[in-house]
């Protein structure tokens, strides 16, 4: 395991009795954010109706290293229990972004969910960065797939099957 510094400092009117992102366990991959709701939110939170999306605040900038990035992926048990995931999942946030971190929120259940102001709503991965060259050429070589698309790995099934 690499142990890399993101510098954290709080948003413009965030609170900061909020905590900073957390590792839930010493194997977690990912550290837990949570919501930091503007002052006029923090009493009744952010009522997400099903099918809507919102960007929900947390409080922090941060400092990423050049040659990392932060990946922020929705919560499995929100996910599970709710139906809470992320329109752009994982979001990345670039090592040159100072501005708020956000997290776009969409309620795919069926009923309405609060987000309640320093709840844990996504988590946050840092990850090392490789950066493409892009060549252009005339041909590109040939391989077994091939050209197949979406579903052409998959195992096909057989004649009269469903």
């Amino acid at each position: 395991m690499t142990d890399v510094a993101i510098e954290m400092a709080l948003a413009d009117g965030a609170d900061s009795a909020v905590p900073l992102p957390t590792y839930q366990s010493a194997g977690a991959a990912g550290a837990d954010l949570c919501a930091n709701l503007a002052v006029a939110d923090r009493d009744a939170g952010l009522v997400l109706r099903p099918g809507a999306r919102t960007l929900v605040p947390t409080g922090l900038r941060m400092a990423i290293p050049a040659g990392y990035e932060v990946q922020i992926r929705p919560r499995s048990g929100l996910a599970l229990s709710h139906g809470i995931g992320m329109v752009n999942a994982p979001g990345t946030i670039d090592s040159d972004y100072r501005g708020p971190v956000g997290v776009l929120l969409v309620n795919h259940g069926a009923s309405e969910f609060t987000v309640i102001h320093g709840m844990r709503i996504a988590q946050m991965v840092v990850a090392p960065v490789v950066r493409a060259r892009m060549v252009p050429v005339d041909a590109l070589n040939d391989t077994t797939r091939g050209a197949g698309g979406f579903g052409s790995t998959g195992i096909k099934p057989a004649r009269g099957s469903a």
